[in-house]
């Protein structure tokens, strides 16, 4: 069946519609992208004078903001100074109570020396020499240093590391002498227990730890306890490091020496029998 006119020509006029509707979105796109990158020049340009009018403003605008950050700094600065200028004068009026306390101790400690007729000891006199030899003899546990009678250097004369007692002369060349060290057998030392002031005594055997002989039974011995010279016998003043209690076990009590006396390069001799 054949269509009317009127169809025919609704028809055409659709054809032509679609046509003219696809070239007519095809130019508005087209359109559309040059009008996009025309206004994005334009809109960078716009962007670019905005900003330069409006950063004057900014500038201005900022530089009380600025000013007040300062003044919250200088003022946390200004409340840590005044903290710390208290904590001084409290740690200055602390000193000075330490130094009146001072100040008294020094004056009753004059007047007790007064009222002892105390003299208190002179300088002690004592060389410096070099450890020129470890090697054993008579006496195993012994060293051989660089100075002798001819500096002075005699027997009985105590020997001394840079922490405390390591031994005595024992032997004396014109330029040489010997120091037996108190981790010798023939070592015996009168020493002082630090925390209870109970008496005992150091003796060698040859080990690099001596015992600690002749204490009472009911002796408190920890380990840790600082042993010193009791200054009984005259060899050796009171007061001078020998050692620590290193263990304490059956009936045994080591001494740790308070110097390492197999690597000792110098030593200083003196003479506390000149006192």
């Amino acid at each position: 069946m054949q269509r009317s006119r009127p169809a025919v020509r609704i028809a055409a006029v659709r054809a032509v519609a679609h046509r003219f509707s696809f070239g007519l979105l095809l130019f508005a796109a087209v359109s559309l992208l040059m009008v996009g990158k025309i206004d994005a020049v334009l809109l960078d340009g716009a962007r670019a004078r905005v900003v330069d009018a409006v950063a004057p403003i900014l500038d201005a605008m900022s530089r009380p903001a600025a000013s007040v950050a300062r003044l919250v700094t200088e003022m946390q600065t200004l409340s840590d100074i005044r903290g710390e200028n208290a904590r001084l004068r409290q740690e200055l009026t602390t000193l000075r109570q330490y130094q009146d306390v001072a100040f008294r101790l020094e004056a009753e400690n004059l007047t007790l020396r007064n009222l002892l007729n105390y003299t208190p000891d002179s300088a002690h006199s004592f060389l410096t020499a070099r450890v020129v030899a470890d090697n054993g003899g008579a006496f195993v546990r012994s060293l051989t240093i660089n100075l002798g009678a001819a500096n002075g250097i005699r027997d009985g004369q105590a020997v001394l590391g840079g922490r405390g007692l390591i031994g005595r002369i024992v032997e004396t060349g014109d330029h040489s002498a010997r120091v037996l060290l108190i981790t010798d057998l023939n070592a015996r030392i009168p020493v002082t227990i630090e925390r209870t002031q109970q008496r005992a005594v150091v003796g060698g055997d040859n080990t690099d730890r001596p015992r600690l002989l002749y204490l009472p039974p009911d002796a408190s011995i920890r380990v840790g306890d600082r042993i010193v010279t009791s200054g009984s016998g005259g060899m050796f003043p009171a007061g001078l490091p020998v050692g620590v209690v290193a263990a304490a076990q059956d009936n045994t009590i080591r001494v740790q020496p308070i110097e390492p006396l197999e690597a000792v390069p110098y030593v200083k001799v003196v003479d506390f029998r000149m006192l």
